[in-house]
């Protein structure tokens, strides 16, 4: 679950847009205009899709946009890079606690190995990221 895609409805009005997600009607936001609109609804939907994880919410499937009547507004498809936006979004460190072996360690130290990162490229690693 890497990049998403979902449908968004952007209406206009004088002052600008504003955006709801039909897959997550707690979802919306605004912009000056389409530039700005679509940036901030790539932001939102991001919000949108990391607040459900965290509450472990259902992150509903994308409604078919032929399926969409969406009479005041126009349908647009925004794609959200999950990895990016946790990146940008949720880049704190957390400290784990973990075991290996004392030999391993100490060779590990001798070497002036810097642990945390280590284990940072290996989960990149192992996760294809």
């Amino acid at each position: 679950m890497n990049r998403l895609f979902y449908p968004a409805v952007f209406h206009k009005e004088e002052s600008g847009y504003w955006i709801s997600f039909p897959d997550f009607p707690e979802c919306f936001t605004e912009g000056d205009d389409m530039q700005q609109a679509y940036e901030r609804a790539v932001d939102a939907l991001g919000l949108a899709i990391v607040s459900r994880k965290e509450e472990k919410e259902e992150i509903p499937n994308p409604t078919e946009v032929t399926k969409l009547k969406e009479e005041d507004g126009m349908v647009v498809i925004i794609g959200v890079d999950m990895v990016a936006y946790q990146k940008k979004h949720n880049s704190r460190a957390v400290k784990k606690t973990l075991s290996i072996p004392e030999w391993l360690n100490e060779e590990a130290m001798e070497m002036g190995v810097n642990f945390s990162q280590v284990l940072q490229e290996a989960l990149l690693n192992k996760l294809n990221m």
